[in-house]
């Protein structure tokens, strides 16, 4: 522990009192954040001279490194601030109490009533400016991996007993296993999200995991890929390819996640997405309408003025409207939630299209039947697999 030890041995509140409320209501809790208000709540409640409560969790996500759980006496509820990776090298974190925590597994302790040096961490100072007289920071030991930091502070006269710190250790290691099991759950459903989906993550993680749990739903399909992939990984190096990718795949995703979409799969060089009907909001209508400003958001944005000086991208998109099926196929040990059926078909025919009419955005007549925009005859084909024609349409 940092700082000197000038404080009463006495403890007004009761660490077991706390931790039996854990074990007994505080772990059902439907999140960290509804668990951190009821312990800090819970802890005033039993006299327990606290005034702020930090959780602070390393997670898995593909945009966020860590997230803490901030709750302050006579706040009705938490507040939740994201990191996004590379805070390692940021100063708030270099140096800091956490940092500390984090690199050395040990407790942190530091009075905040006498004078801080140029050396402590700006933290510290903010915190004492904002009137805290004690700051008490301990690790949270997970059975596998990532770690958790519980920080307390104080801004009574005297801060924190020694009996104090102690009864905090014991709420701290009964708190562990709560937060690890809250944290896995989190980190299950961001994983979920961002292989699966949003509305698909939760049904796997609801328990739709059987080969053929299948339903049958009406969706606008829409089948995107990259134009001349072949000829452009044969000009950039493979980084390049990669960087050139992953823009394009960026942007078709927030084009349909913005549209109330959702990106099933990213095949190769190309994207599948639904936009499914729902009998108590989506209607065929609201569908495709959502799916056509999904696809002229996505060009709009690929156009090459604003690039940023970048290779324009350039791709297809295709648009369709039918009965699929949605849910598990595959073998007994390896599936995958994905869309079948001959509206899925239909629409990836159809995107083959887009290179050879010169048009970027195509769409079937099933799906025409459902716009309030003006379509444009484009071309009649026969689509492989189809033999009768179909009427291929643009905007007007």
């Amino acid at each position: 522990m940092s700082g000197p030890l000038k404080m009463q041995q006495t403890s007004r509140w009761s660490p077991q009192m706390v931790s039996e409320w854990l074990l007994r209501e505080g772990r059902f809790q439907p999140d960290l954040e509804a668990i951190v208000c009821a312990l800090g709540k819970t802890l005033v409640s039993l006299n327990a001279p606290v005034a702020r409560l930090r959780l602070s969790v390393r997670t898995l996500h593909p945009l966020i490194a860590a997230y803490s759980v901030i709750w302050e006496r006579g706040k009705d509820q938490a507040r939740v601030n994201k990191a996004a990776h590379g805070l390692e090298g940021s100063s708030a974190y270099i140096g800091s109490p956490i940092e500390f925590i984090s690199r050395t597994g040990m407790p942190f302790r530091k009075r905040l009533d006498e004078t801080l040096s140029a050396d402590d961490h700006e933290i510290l100072h903010e915190l004492q400016a904002a009137g805290v007289t004690d700051y008490v920071g301990l690790p949270l030991r997970f059975s596998k991996g990532r770690n958790a930091n519980l920080i307390l502070n104080s801004q009574e006269a005297g801060g924190f007993s020694d009996l104090d710190v102690e009864g905090f250790e014991v709420v701290a290691e009964t708190l562990a296993p709560i937060v690890e099991a809250h944290n896995a759950t989190k980190i299950s459903g961001a994983i979920a999200d961002a292989y699966l989906g949003p509305r698909t993550g939760r049904l796997v993680l609801d328990g739709r995991i059987t080969r053929g749990d299948i339903q049958k739903i009406n969706a606008a399909i829409f089948v995107s890929d990259i134009r001349d992939w072949t000829g452009l990984n044969n000009r950039m190096c493979a980084d390049e390819a990669l960087s050139h990718a992953n823009r394009y795949f960026e942007l078709i995703a927030h084009a349909v996640e913005d549209n109330d979409g959702e990106v099933l799969k990213l095949i190769g060089d190309g994207v599948l997405a639904i936009f499914p009907t729902s009998a108590e909001t989506e209607t065929a209508e609201a569908a495709c309408a959502n799916a056509l400003k999904a696809a002229r958001q996505a060009l709009q944005l690929a156009s090459p003025a604003s690039d940023d000086g970048a290779d324009p991208l350039r791709f297809g998109i295709a648009l369709h409207f039918g009965e699929v099926l949605y849910g598990n196929v595959g073998s007994a040990s390896r599936l995958d939630f994905t869309v079948l059926g001959q509206a899925v078909n239909i629409a990836a025919r159809i995107e083959g299209l887009c290179r050879d009419l010169d048009e970027a955005l195509l769409f079937s007549p099933d799906f025409a039947s459902h716009l309030d925009a003006r379509s444009r005859l484009v071309a009649r084909q026969s689509l492989k697999g189809h033999p009768q024609e179909m009427e291929i349409l643009t905007v007007a």
